[in-house]
């Protein structure tokens, strides 16, 4: 089981953002709990289950052992996690 965050390219309220992603909802739960996120930050949208995280997390998420992905060089792999993301969004099991 792997987590993921995306490049921080969302530009909002002054920082770039990036977007949290998981195999499975258990595991991105716990992973943005030791990142110190609410739980009501958790996005659970039919545009995919994430975590919004401002850039200096973005980095702290990848010393924790998060993925770095690229919408860039990685993009089967970020289809991929988008489309798990999308149906964790509906509730359908990964």
């Amino acid at each position: 089981m792997s987590v993921y965050v995306d490049d921080a390219v969302f530009a909002w309220r002054g920082q770039r953002w990036a977007h949290l992603m998981a195999d499975t909802l258990d595991e991105l739960h716990a992973f943005a709990a030791r990142l110190g996120l609410p739980r009501r930050a958790f996005q659970d949208k039919t545009s995919g289950a994430h975590y919004d995280v401002p850039a200096p997390l973005r980095e702290q998420a990848i010393a924790l052992g998060a993925i770095a992905i690229s919408r860039h060089r990685d993009r089967a792999l970020m289809r991929a996690v988008i489309a798990r993301a999308k149906a964790q969004g509906r509730g359908e099991s990964p």
